[in-house]
């Protein structure tokens, strides 16, 4: 009963789309009709704002991590584990929006932060080696957080791990479309407007 309760303030805490409130407090529309239509910071780039997409990314990232740490504070580790992990079920199927959300992968970045910040550290650091050599910010993506829940295993965080890997999954699951464009050779590069 007390890991749903944790599972459902990292719901709340993750479901609120910060992409969608950046833009339209900015002038710049409805986020959903834009581009992908996602509501992410990969989308609110396409708007031509690098501004608001940094205040997305960071927003995004921080529920995630404010989640975590709020759980942390008041329950200990296990309870900052599944609150992590509501705050991504939160962003990727927000209430507020009919349950269509976001890909996940800022929140699950500020969730694996603070979590255990040097995984959460690397995990960011191959997203952008892998950004930076590809330009594609889902491949990027689907790369660091599919090596996340192993090398959370390697150095023996074990209940992180577990997480890791339920979060990549529903983070490979929300980008079947992507991963579809990946493989025609169709996914657009980063920083291209659509």
């Amino acid at each position: 009963m007390i890991a749903v309760i944790w599972a459902i303030l990292g719901y709340l805490i993750g479901s609120v789309p910060f992409g969608i409130v950046i833009t339209r407090a900015l002038g710049l529309g409805d986020l959903r009709q834009i581009g992908s239509g996602n509501i992410g910071a990969t989308n609110v780039l396409r708007t031509g704002h690098k501004g608001a997409a940094l205040a997305t990314l960071l927003l995004d990232s921080g529920k995630g991590a404010i989640a975590v740490l709020l759980a942390r504070w008041l329950g200990g580790d296990t309870a900052a584990v599944v609150a992590g992990a509501g705050a991504l079920l939160g962003h990727c199927f927000p209430v507020w929006l009919g349950f269509k959300g976001g890909k996940g992968v800022a929140t699950f970045l500020g969730t694996l932060i603070a979590l255990y910040w040097p995984l959460g550290l690397a995990a960011c650091a191959v997203w952008l080696l892998t950004a930076l050599i590809a330009r594609i910010s889902s491949l990027s993506a689907l790369v660091a957080v599919g090596t996340s829940p192993l090398v959370a295993l390697l150095i023996g965080k074990g209940q992180i791990a577990a997480a890791a890997l339920f979060m990549a999954v529903l983070i490979f699951w929300r980008h079947k479309e992507n991963i579809a464009r990946l493989q025609a050779g169709t996914e657009p590069k980063i920083g291209r407007k659509s």
